[in-house]
């Protein structure tokens, strides 16, 4: 019996971790998309079509369903006087800050794939600190950074150079996009070019091909699919962003997610539902037609011997080197201050700003908090209470996403039928906003549920908890499940032969080797959560829940340097959980 229930102890935790998104995940969001639906307890597409023929949503696109000419509106589409509509100016800008993403991602995966220099191995590594970085907290740098007091425009005044006015409009929006989106381009073609095989760039080279020409016959090819999935995932990521265009755009610019937040807010839930429904089927096929590319194009290696890395200084030093030695560098060099100024800039900018004022340096924006704290109504945002939801938040969605993460990883790693299609399904948070996930669970969780005659509700810390789990468990299962797929068979399946479970095996021979990736893993979880602002702001209107991310939305339109000494606080928090959970890893050897 024993030896029965050890065999089917996968499938016993797979059970749990299923019902759980099912009813913290797809009934939700099935509420939603239902809801754009049905009207009235009849199935119609009635706020699906009355969308599609708004041009304020789809500006002159949405003449064609209206009967007209296609080529009189493509015609109005291409000049200077066309109307983009909401759907149409978040393409736009989804576009340029993928642009933008590329262009900035690009030279850093040159820098690191062909240079050595010291610190080479650090700098790869914290390519991926945007990704738990708050963006609402990095919405506050970049306001104390190109705000019209903010750093830029003092630099710029103490120089004798007018102001530039960035904030609020798409500029601003596109720069803060990068900040996020550039470090997954560089490393994600990293990656890719560090994977190529040095052998066959030596073979074309000894049939006479030029350096440009083997680099476009050889490592081009195998470069370029990572670049596209860096852009792919880039339009995807601003096509959904919400954080920081409400922050640096407003309702100004609004794009397809400020609007539905903002249709929730106003209590127009089946058009919000539809709106989100458009958001979702345009990102779907984007990232549909990308796999359908990849499958089609995608070249395999089969060395392992990568290209060899150059030093960063000219063989021959800097004053005698050549041309061709120089130009790389000097290009090199050029972007190291460009990304400078577009990284650690707006990350030095909140800090300073916290810490000065209008006349010099001062305290004041952290004695405002702990004033605020102290004397503030109960409808306003107390700093103290912030913190303490972000953290037990924080912990609560750790303890649910990461055995979920772990569960999904195993089973993603195992070899059976369906295995592509349950990564697909456990995978899919990623590809739907938070503000649909919030909505979801607003209407369906926190409104409460009928079953079996009796109302089911939740309450809003609970929906909260939900939301940041399964915003965090997908990173678990990327950190995790690549370690489970990498280790050799023969081990678990040694310890099967000596008579250990399926659960004892995974237990103390597996999960043991791949624990660094659990705990970074969990890392993420607990960062996410702190960090989680599109399904909080849903589900935090017009409660007490709010977290640190949404003290500093309050805070950011009103008063600069509160939300900054905030958002000091939250990358304290965030930091110092890091540093945490990392001891806290490094101290055990398994689970």
């Amino acid at each position: 019996m024993r030896r029965r229930l050890g065999s089917h102890a996968l499938v016993a935790l797979a059970i749990p971790t299923v019902l759980v998104l099912v009813v913290v995940f797809y009934y939700p969001v099935a509420t939603v998309l239902i809801e754009a639906v049905r009207l009235d307890g009849t199935l119609t597409f009635a706020a699906f079509l009355e969308i599609l023929r708004d041009p304020f949503y789809f500006g002159d696109l949405a003449r064609l369903l209206a009967g007209e000419s296609p080529t009189v509106v493509l015609r109005d589409v291409v000049s200077p006087d066309r109307r983009l509509g909401i759907v149409g100016f978040t393409a736009y800008q989804a576009a340029l800050s993928t642009l933008a993403s590329v262009a900035l991602g690009l030279p850093g995966a040159y820098l690191l794939a062909r240079f050595e220099f010291p610190g080479r191995r650090v700098l790869r590594s914290v390519t991926i600190l945007p990704f738990v970085l708050p963006s609402i907290m990095v919405a506050a740098g970049f306001v104390a950074t190109f705000g019209r007091s903010g750093t830029l425009n003092a630099a710029l005044a103490a120089i004798g150079l007018p102001r530039v006015e960035l904030l609020y409009t798409l500029e601003a929006i596109v720069i803060a996009h990068a900040f996020y989106n550039a470090p997954l381009v560089t490393r994600v073609t990293t990656a890719a070019w560090e994977s190529v095989d040095a052998s066959a760039v030596e073979t074309a080279r000894s049939l006479g091909a030029s350096p440009l020409r083997a680099f476009v016959d050889v490592v081009a090819p195998q470069v370029y699919p990572a670049v596209l999935l860096g852009a792919a995932l880039s339009f995807v990521f601003t096509f959904g962003s919400f954080p920081i265009v409400l922050a640096l755009g407003g309702f100004e610019l609004a794009t397809v997610e400020v609007f539905v937040y903002r249709l929730v807010r106003d209590l127009e839930y089946a058009e919000a539902a539809a709106l989100a429904l458009v958001e979702l089927a345009i990102s779907l096929t984007l990232l549909y037609g990308y796999l359908r590319y990849e499958a089609a194009h995608t070249v395999r290696s089969r060395g392992a011997r990568p290209l060899p890395r150059r030093s960063l200084r000219p063989p021959s030093g800097f004053r005698s080197g050549t041309l061709r030695e120089l130009l790389p560098r000097a290009g090199l060099a050029v972007y190291a201050l460009v990304a400078a100024l577009v990284f650690l800039a707006p990350i030095a900018s909140m800090l300073w700003a916290s810490v000065t004022g209008p006349d010099g340096v001062t305290l004041e924006h952290y004695r405002f908090l702990l004033e605020r704290q102290r004397t503030g109504a109960a409808f306003q945002v107390q700093p103290w209470d912030a913190v303490r939801n972000s953290l037990l938040f924080g912990l609560a969605a750790l303890a649910v996403a990461l055995p979920m993460g772990v569960v999904v990883s195993v089973l993603t790693t195992r070899e059976y039928r369906g295995r592509k299609l349950v990564d697909a399904a456990a995978m899919a948070p990623l590809a739907v906003s938070g503000i649909v996930v919030g909505l979801g669970l607003l209407r369906g969780l926190v409104f409460g549920v009928e079953v079996a005659g009796t109302r089911i509700a939740v309450g809003g810390a609970v929906a909260i908890v939900a939301a940041h789990a399964v915003a965090g468990y997908p990173f678990v299962v990327r950190t995790v499940a690549p370690g489970l797929e990498s280790l050799d068979r023969s081990l678990a399946e040694s310890a099967r032969a000596l008579g250990a479970s399926r659960l004892r095996a995974l237990l103390d021979v597996e999960l043991p080797l791949v624990w660094p990736g659990v705990v970074a893993g969990a890392a993420f979880a607990f960062a996410i959560s702190v960090g989680e602002f599109s399904a909080t702001v849903v589900l935090a209107t017009g409660t007490d829940q709010y977290t640190m991310p949404i003290a500093i939305e309050r805070f950011i339109g009103r008063r600069v340097g509160p939300a900054t000494a905030m958002g000091v606080v939250l990358l304290l928090v965030t930091t110092a959980s890091f540093v945490v959970i990392d001891r806290l890893g490094g101290d055990h050897g398994g689970l």
